[in-house]
């Protein structure tokens, strides 16, 4: 019998957290049995439509009534929380049962540093893997007192039938002129970083450049953009970012500690360049210069100097970009490069 495969979401929502989950889960079915745990929202019926199991619960004393039972039934367990509560939760009741099992912690970080990492250091010599999505993830559980022997570095990925199916920009035929920056409009993303860099670069006006995300500074930087740069829309949430990316020239990501950067592979995705940060967990998914761009992070007079660079750049020069991306896309960030990396953790139990 195949181990059960228990996924906990602190989320109900499709974010990329939710979205690597059930990447997860679906890619690992033919050596396990995926189950979601979940709070109501869209990630229980995107799960139901690729048939996995899902299980909903409201707060942490739900989710143990509704644990219970599967830990109960199965003799082997493959676990997976993003919350300290709901591994808290697992190791509770597999006091009492003992079930053979493989933990997982998964941290995909976030803006609040003690939710996102502080309180990890709790599952300390407790059994628990942690699972960094990217090496920046893995110094700030460091640098909050995790245990450096229990983590491991899992980057997302994309599922090659995303990657096969993803609206693709066309070959280029002139330089760049329409950039898009697909993010929440946040402090910490610092979307207001690129408003201070045209105002630093006036010649930067001949570029268009669209806001595809909302958050807490999007009416006071849609006012600024509206005042100052009129080539800036705020356009808020939108559910067509693949066609969005595809009708772009230049993804610029701007938040100097991303923890990954989903929206950034799905650009390469799409046939669309990048331009990101030297910092944070957006940093490493490019090599610079070759399979795309990178400006000093935080820095608007570097990051208005390299958007005139690559703003420049001949067809020819731009279209090398893309398939150096495309090929490390498809090495690195594969649904078989990052599910051989989950099944590995979970090897003991798959082997039986």
């Amino acid at each position: 019998m195949k181990p059960v495969f228990l996924y906990v979401l602190h989320s109900g929502n499709l974010y990329g957290t939710e979205r690597m989950a059930l990447a997860t889960l679906d890619g690992l079915r033919g050596r396990m049995e995926p189950v979601l745990f979940a709070p109501h929202g869209p990630a229980l019926g995107e799960a139901e439509q690729l048939g996995i199991q899902v299980v909903a619960f409201r707060g942490a004393r739900d989710l143990a009534i509704k644990l219970r039972p599967w830990i109960a039934r199965h003799r082997q367990i493959a676990f997976a929380a993003t919350g300290v509560s709901h591994s808290l939760i697992f190791l509770a009741w597999n006091r009492l049962y003992r079930r053979r099992n493989a933990h997982l912690h998964l941290v995909h970080g976030g803006t609040d540093e003690r939710e996102s990492y502080g309180r990890k250091r709790l599952l300390n010599g407790t059994g628990v893997r942690f699972v960094a999505v990217s090496e920046f993830v893995r110094e700030r559980l460091l640098a909050h007192g995790v245990a450096e022997d229990d983590i491991e570095v899992c980057e997302n990925f994309l599922p090659d039938r995303q990657i096969a199916e993803a609206p693709r920009r066309p070959a280029f035929r002139e330089g760049i002129h329409n950039v898009v920056v697909v993010s929440r409009v946040d402090p910490i993303k610092r979307v207001d970083l690129l408003l201070d860099c045209l105002d630093q670069h006036p010649a930067l006006e001949r570029l268009n450049f669209r806001i595809c995300g909302t958050g807490w500074d999007f009416e006071m930087l849609r006012a600024r953009a509206e005042k100052d740069h009129p080539n800036v829309v705020f356009e808020g949430f939108s559910d067509k970012i693949p066609q969005i990316l595809a009708e772009s020239d230049l993804l610029l990501h701007l938040c100097p500690c991303e923890p990954f950067g989903l929206a950034i592979l799905e650009a390469m995705a799409a046939g669309v360049p990048v331009l990101v940060p030297d910092a944070g967990g957006a940093g490493s998914l490019i090599e610079p210069g070759v399979s795309g761009f990178q400006f000093h992070a935080g820095d608007a007079d570097d990051l208005g100097s390299v958007l005139a660079e690559v703003a420049g750049l001949a067809p020819t020069s731009l279209d090398r970009i893309v398939a150096a991306a495309d090929a490390r896309l498809r090495e690195r960030y594969s649904s078989k490069a990052g599910l051989e990396r989950y099944a590995r953790l979970f090897k003991e139990l798959a082997d039986d």
